[in-house]
């Protein structure tokens, strides 16, 4: 029995499917099956019941999975350990970060990360918050950036920073004469937002104490997007304080801050509840932590790092 045989194992269990489990573990589908085989015949049981599609474990085969995980992340621990005497980070990293966090990040995030940590082969993927939570639960990826509260056991959240919402409005509108928004009085007609499945969009209609079924709503695809169609088209957008960076002179003119209450969201790294990479986390924390302004910074941060 072998680490890779567990490895294996809990793939296929993940993904109910040989050829998918295959390639997630970078290996031909014959390959994965006679390792599942030879698994089944040293501990003299079957594991999973091939009859049925999809595959599901036989009653000892889940005690197995579980089993197996226990021992992974055993191995995981000794690897830390090593890794933690040497004094060297390395290893893999797949993070994940929603596509309304990644442009503030990913481009500052990758330079810093790479310079403090080359040992660390970084493999990072824009995903939509629900992908997020399903490729983490499913061991997929390592780290997750995004917009929480997200309420879900499995899962464990950090709070990085608290970003205020701004309003983008066009000189058109008579919104724009207003030198505050308040959210209570924030009109669906004429708001253009990002297309359901954005976090960002739940939370602008939170906020605006709406509901998304009640009048004509306009939607886009990113915020640069709706910037634009707001220039020439007239209207109104939310967008994220970090966005600012992104609109020239003229543009900022456009924006408003939005009060009672203060529209805010919270960004914070998400992991499985079975994360042990204390290190890891650490450095993905600090990497953010030198990039968002310090007062953004949830205050724990500033004075204790992530222990798990």
């Amino acid at each position: 029995m072998t680490l890779q045989q567990l490895q294996y194992l809990i793939s296929l269990d993940n993904n109910r499917h040989f050829l998918n489990a295959a390639e997630e573990c970078g290996v031909t589908q014959p390959t994965l099956s006679a390792m599942i085989q030879k698994l089944e015949d040293e501990l003299d049981v079957k594991l999973f019941d091939r009859t049925k599609q999809p595959l599901v474990t036989t009653p000892i085969g889940a005690e197995v999975v579980a089993q197996a995980k226990l021992v992974l992340k055993s191995a995981e621990q000794l690897r830390e350990i090593i890794s933690n005497k040497r004094e060297s980070l390395e290893g893999k990293l797949n993070l994940a970060v929603i596509p309304t966090i990644a442009p503030y990040l990913l481009p500052k995030f990758i330079i810093e990360f790479r310079k403090n940590y080359p040992n660390v082969e970084l493999s990072i993927e824009e995903m939509k918050t629900s992908d997020i939570v399903s490729n983490l639960n499913l061991s997929k990826i390592d780290i997750g950036i995004l917009a929480t509260p997200l309420n879900k056991p499995s899962l464990l959240e950090v709070p990085l920073y608290y970003e205020k919402f701004l309003a983008y409005i066009s000189p058109k509108e008579d919104l724009y004469k207003q030198e505050v928004l308040s959210a209570k009085n924030m009109p669906l007609k004429n708001l253009w937002v990002l297309h359901e499945g954005h976090c960002l969009r739940d939370q602008v209609f939170n906020f605006c104490n709406e509901k998304i079924n009640e009048k004509p709503i306009y939607e886009a695809g990113s915020i640069d997007t709706l910037i634009k169609i707001i220039d020439q088209n007239g209207g109104y957008t939310v967008i994220p304080e970090l966005h600012l960076q992104f609109l020239n002179p003229e543009q900022i003119k456009n924006t408003r801050p939005i009060e009672n209450p203060q529209g805010v969201r919270e960004v914070s790294v998400i992991i499985r509840n079975d994360y042990i990479r204390e290190r890891l986390l650490n450095a993905v924390v600090d990497t953010v932590k030198s990039i968002i302004p310090e007062e953004m910074i949830d205050d724990r941060l500033k004075k204790f790092a992530v222990r798990l």
